[in-house]
């Protein structure tokens, strides 16, 4: 596994490799979640490029960014494991140079809404920005996002399919431990006592799941029914919103398939998910 650190490097790099290249953008503290979407992208591409770089840019609060778990070292044994051919791991100023002055902005309902009214409109700029500067670095014919940031991977699209950028954005489900939480780099900030409050999030999407496969399709009382199970457990909501899966505007009846976001926090550790879900057939995608 090669591993180089400038973007110079890199594209030097991509030049010389053929047949398709798959990109894998994290921030590393890698996890399950990650080794699946580098899977996917050995099975389609013959090149793997992973990055790992946390992004100040798509940070709205310093303490967040200051506390990010980070460990270099476990990540690149971990990556050299799962077959990653080229990890890109620059420092902050190799990415944003001195001088820097350029982003991409994002608008409309897919990125000011929800995650985007909760950390500021400069979030998705953040992940707009380096995800195309990743991908025209890389000289990506795909790049790989997990489900469960679903806002960021519709943003990613719509920011590729408005600049015509010859990539592939893939989606992959979301990977969870056995016990049902979504798999997170943030998890490893739960205690015990807080990560077993934390498994009501995917239980209350169980119990909206379950609800529509029952014929509830009402989008108010399925919330209501997930606030119950997350208020039992002494889960801080910030939102349950019902959208469409594409333009995340918000829906009031399940008359067709439809996205379940979630976020909120246990103790101090902001936590997202989400499930899919449809008329009469509960979801595509279970929580357990």
């Amino acid at each position: 596994m090669l591993v180089v650190r400038t973007v110079a490097e890199l594209c030097e790099e991509m030049a010389r490799r053929d047949g398709p290249i798959g990109l894998v953008p994290t921030m590393g503290a890698l996890h399950a979640g990650h080794l699946a979407l580098v899977e996917r992208a050995k099975d389609e591409c013959e090149t793997v490029v992973m990055s790992i770089f946390v992004n100040p840019a798509q940070f709205n609060d310093a303490r967040d960014l200051a506390t990010y778990p980070r460990d270099e070292e476990r990540d690149l044994e971990t990556a050299a494991e799962a077959g990653v051919d080229v990890v890109f791991l620059p420092d902050p100023v190799e990415m944003y140079p001195r001088g820097y002055a350029t982003n991409i902005v994002v608008s409309g309902p897919v990125a000011e809404t929800l995650e985007g009214a909760k950390r500021g409109r400069s979030h998705f700029d953040g992940v707009a920005t380096v995800v195309a500067k990743l991908m025209i670095a890389s000289a990506a014919d795909a790049a790989y996002f997990g489900q469960k940031d679903a806002q960021q991977v519709i943003v990613v699209q719509r920011m590729v399919t408005d600049l015509g950028l010859p990539v592939r954005v893939v989606a992959c489900p979301i990977v969870r431990d056995a016990d049902g939480l979504a798999l997170s780099s943030r998890n490893v900030h739960l205690s015990d006592e807080e990560r077993a409050r934390a498994l009501a999030i995917p239980r209350s999407l169980n119990a909206i799941a379950d609800a529509v496969a029952g014929g509830e399709i009402d989008a108010r009382t399925l919330a209501a029914r997930a606030l119950d199970v997350l208020a039992e457990a002494e889960v801080l909501v910030e939102y349950i919103a019902f959208v469409d899966p594409d333009s995340l505007e918000p829906v009031d009846e399940i008359d067709r398939e439809v996205l379940v976001a979630f976020a909120g926090s246990v103790g101090t550790t902001r936590l997202l998910d989400n499930i899919v879900i449809g008329p009469g057939s509960g979801t595509g995608e279970k929580s357990r």
